[in-house]
């Protein structure tokens, strides 16, 4: 058999699968919609992942507010405010952590899954 004879093979084999439906092209389209699928949700964690950082450094502002040492009633009823917010902003950021991973789970999940049927 010469290398041209097996590349018409293999070439035949692949052209055609059940139902007269290109065997090889399919999957690698298939494929190939499932890798950009993932990096698209891949960045999107990335960018939740990103907002979560953003928090921390604003939570890291308003412990640095919270640490004065206002003795005035004004400034502790501010840091009083400052200190509910940082709370706020602690839930809010352990709910962006949450969304990263399940967003990045999801990623993993699409990466693998061949996508829905067409009708």
């Amino acid at each position: 058999m010469t290398s041209g004879s097996a590349h018409t093979s293999a070439h035949t084999s692949n052209h055609t699968g059940a139902g007269g439906a290109p065997a090889g092209g399919v999957l690698a389209a298939d494929a190939a919609a499932c890798a950009s699928r993932s990096h698209e949700v891949q960045q999107l964690a990335a960018r939740v992942a990103a907002c979560a950082d953003h928090t921390d450094a604003a939570l890291a502002d308003l412990v640095r507010v919270e640490l004065r040492g206002w003795q005035s009633p004004a400034g502790r009823a501010y840091r009083t405010a400052v200190s509910l917010q940082a709370a706020s902003l602690r839930r809010s950021r352990a709910a962006l952590q949450e969304a990263a991973a399940a967003v990045l789970r999801h990623a993993q999940n699409v990466a693998f899954s061949p996508g829905r049927p067409g009708p």
